[in-house]
């Protein structure tokens, strides 16, 4: 309701007040989240639905039960029901039709209104209930796709679009796809994709089977090479010549090569009586091609249907190529990162190891890197950590000629890592790519009576972690100042500790730490409890455990380590 002069005020929906409006004898209810998932269901919605709350909740409404008037799936930019979720008002309507557990239609009518489900959160309780004017909805023997309207159409269409650019993973896009053609448009989709050595391999096959999509990897796998003038059509659409409408007879006369005799394979194993076969293209070339087919809806495909298929399958193209583009820029990237991280040097008495992870995700390429080597003129041994700002293939490039520059101005002659930085960040400043970076700098070196000092700088990077053998453990924030690249010329200072006996010393990147849930200073004391825990395991032990246990699952940075044991005192 509305408060005159005020903000709008929902409803709060709890339990108890749920289980009162489960007493409504005709009508089901449900409440949904501001992202349309069921958060409760009503006896009543259960009974209505056959379906139990367990297969209810934390689905997805849409697209668990809403469904067109013969049972296809709907885009979601024709879902009237979810408008008030998305303004914010009370919306009705006479006849929309949800699927039952057991796949038949429930013709409804419902009502739609927001309400508060938590402190600062909004959602919507549903209220629906079998429309006494409306029978049965049965499927008429008629092409879902050819009752579409010219509007459903470009619905579909621009959903397409949105949802495969989106994802720049391979992997993903493949999946979307199916979801979006299957079983709106029918009952099978395979894809076959030209592999970047031009052989072809059929990357996906998906099935709908009692409301799920599954997955036929039996029929998946390495294809015989494409014939250069084959007239069939799997073979036209992997040449990108054409799309065309197929069937079982298609493939039942003498096959003219290896790809042909797999299709006809496939059309048996599946029993697909109709199918599309439309080229993926991409920019600038073919990279495979999309086959829909119907086996248990009877009717045939139209040429109006394979028109509609080939546009999907030209969006399809444009986003796998886009996919493509990105992985192939991530193998790069970490095939750079990989050849600049150096072969660790031996230090007499200490123990030393480093790792490196890729992010996870394709879209996220970084600049992290770590390094040690011998300074001359017997200057102990160089220590560095460091972060390129960026999450892409500049972000690579620029963190191999800061770490190069790094090794050539520390060789040069022996100074505090202070200066060295200092000449650096000038150095930095001056790169034709504008760049920043977070970096420290340590020098390790053994006195002559059997300590271990570490004199360092640090460029606006997390602080080292000591860890001394008994478990006490402390950040090494002295000698702090900003990032490199600034354009500034800050004063830069060193700092000094002595590494106790048997301690051991860690240098990590902020993709071990950092999260969007919470606050960089709740990483660094995970990373403080863990490390403790772990003091007196091996070195690799310790790396491989604090990436397991500390970096945060959201983390879609890379992460390197490097760490370091010094020997008890002689």
């Amino acid at each position: 309701m509305n408060v005159p002069g005020g903000e709008p005020t929902y409803p709060v929906v709890e339990r108890e007040r749920l289980r009162r409006l489960a007493d409504l004898s005709q009508a089901g209810t449900y409440v949904v989240d501001d992202g349309g998932r069921i958060l409760e269901v009503s006896p009543q919605a259960q009974r209505l639905l056959g379906r139990t709350a367990a297969e209810m909740l934390d689905r997805d409404a849409h697209d668990l039960l809403h469904r067109g008037r013969h049972g296809a799936t709907l885009p979601r930019s024709q879902c009237t029901m979810r408008q008030p979720l998305i303004t914010g008002e009370t919306g009705q309507g006479e006849l929309e039709w949800f699927e039952r557990g057991d796949g038949t239609l429930l013709p409804v009518s419902w009502l739609v209104t927001p309400c508060r489900i938590g402190a600062g959160r909004t959602g919507a309780l549903v209220i629906f209930y079998e429309a006494a004017e409306a029978g049965p909805a049965q499927p008429e023997p008629t092409s879902a796709s050819s009752t579409m309207s010219e509007l459903d159409r470009l619905a579909l269409l621009a959903e397409t679009t949105t949802t495969l650019t989106a994802s720049l993973e391979v992997e993903e896009t493949l999946t979307q796809l199916t979801r979006l053609t299957v079983p709106l448009l029918a009952d099978w989709a395979v894809v076959d994709l030209l592999t970047e050595e031009r052989g072809v391999s059929r990357a996906l096959v998906v099935h709908h089977e009692d409301g799920a999509l599954v997955h036929r990897e039996e029929l998946e796998g390495p294809m015989p090479a494409v014939p250069e003038e084959s007239p069939m059509p799997l073979s036209r659409a992997l040449r990108g010549v054409t799309s065309t409408l197929a069937g079982p007879d298609t493939y039942r006369g003498d096959p003219d090569s290896g790809i042909a005799v797999v299709q006809r394979e496939l059309f048996e194993a599946t029993g697909m009586h109709s199918a599309c076969i439309a080229p993926i293209r991409g920019v600038r070339e073919v990279l495979g091609a999309l086959t829909l087919g119907r086996a248990e809806q009877p009717w045939p495909f139209t040429p109006t249907d394979l028109l509609l298929v080939e546009d999907i399958a030209r969006r399809a193209g444009l986003a796998l190529d886009n996919a493509r583009l990105y992985e192939r820029q991530r193998r790069v990237a970490e095939t750079m990162q990989r050849h600049l991280l150096p072969h660790l040097p031996a230090v007499p008495g200490v123990q030393m190891t480093a790792r490196y992870v890729p992010a996870p995700h394709a879209s996220q390429v970084g600049g992290d890197w770590y390094d040690a080597f011998t300074l001359p003129d017997d200057g102990g041994t160089a220590l560095v950590i460091g972060d390129v700002v960026g999450h892409d293939l500049d972000a690579a490039a620029g963190m191999a000629q800061v770490c190069n520059m790094l090794r050539a101005y520390a060789a040069i002659q022996q100074e505090p890592p202070s200066v060295i930085i200092d000449r650096l960040d000038r150095a930095v400043n001056r790169m034709a790519q504008a760049t920043m970076a977070t970096v420290v700098l340590a020098h390790l070196q053994h006195t002559d009576d059997g300590r271990w000092l570490l004199r360092w700088t640090n460029a606006g990077h997390p602080p080292p972690l000591l860890i001394e053998h008994n478990g006490r453990t402390r950040f090494l924030e002295d000698g702090h100042g900003p990032v490199l690249g600034t354009g500034l010329r800050p004063e830069r200072t060193d700092a000094v500790a002595e590494l106790p006996p048997r301690s051991v010393l860690l240098f990590y990147t902020d993709g071990l730490i950092e999260s969007r849930a919470h606050i960089l200073d709740k990483g660094m004391t995970r990373l403080r409890r863990h490390a403790a825990s772990l003091v007196h395991r091996p070195l690799e032990v310790l790396c491989d455990v604090l990436l397991d246990r500390v970096r945060p699952a959201d983390n879609d940075d890379d992460v390197a380590l490097l760490a370091l044991r010094v020997p008890a005192t002689p």
